[in-house]
């Protein structure tokens, strides 16, 4: 069944760590809604199985890598179609720095700092983030159950450290309009119902900033 956003939302980024589920929200919205779902391709990753290995060698070129695919990614926005429907990503460019300052020395961040800043990649803001939350606890409990297969070796500590970083990171961004989910209780894939609930909440969204979990 589809669905409806007002016209003001073209463009819609879901976030969140590692776990929280937000690749199959934007996929479940983009379905739900009629709109386009911009997805990253970590598995195009050559380096992301070889970084959860061994994270001192590999982050740097897992880094740009990404850096490269996500610039890449939107551009394609960057001078969107008037006539266009609605977009949902998941993952916004911003959030970039933010794996770099957690996985690279300094050396290696102040290189990455100097790829940025020649590759200068810019992306519409956001009508809306979504930003998904959910305890470091579940974070790993789905990551175990999905079972991809280098994702076996995520350390705990650095879903705990990447949740502890996204949190960081939304209290301090304040340049689009965020809805954070509390996504312990809700399945946006297998319940229907969750995602009607979460579409209501972002069609009566007034202010800058509101909070969504199951029954609230």
């Amino acid at each position: 069944m589809s669905a409806r956003l007002p016209e003001k939302y073209r463009y819609i980024v879901v976030e969140g760590p590692v776990g929280a589920g937000k690749t199959s929200l934007a996929r479940v919205m983009g379905e739900r809604t009629g709109g386009m779902a911009l997805l990253e391709d970590p598995d195009a990753n050559p380096f992301l199985p070889g970084f959860y290995q061994d994270r001192a060698r590999y982050a740097l070129p897992a880094q740009l890598y990404f850096l490269f695919q996500r610039s890449a990614q939107v551009r394609k926005l960057s001078q969107p179609d008037l006539f266009a429907g609605l977009t949902v990503a998941d993952f916004m460019i911003d959030k970039d720095a933010l794996f770099a300052r957690l996985t690279l020395s300094d050396d290696e961040f102040a290189l990455y700092r100097q790829v940025w800043a020649q590759l200068k990649p810019q992306a519409p803001v956001p009508d809306l983030v979504i930003y998904l939350q959910a305890s470091p606890a579940t974070l790993v409990e789905r990551v175990r159950r999905r079972g991809v297969a280098y994702e076996r070796n995520i350390p705990d500590e650095y879903l705990v450290e990447l949740a502890e970083s996204y949190a960081r990171f939304f209290h301090q961004y304040d340049a689009a309009p965020v809805l954070t989910v509390n996504s312990e209780n809700l399945n946006f894939v297998d319940q229907p119902g969750d995602f009607d609930l979460l579409l209501q909440r972002v069609i009566a969204m007034r202010g800058p900033r509101e909070f969504f979990s199951l029954g609230s």
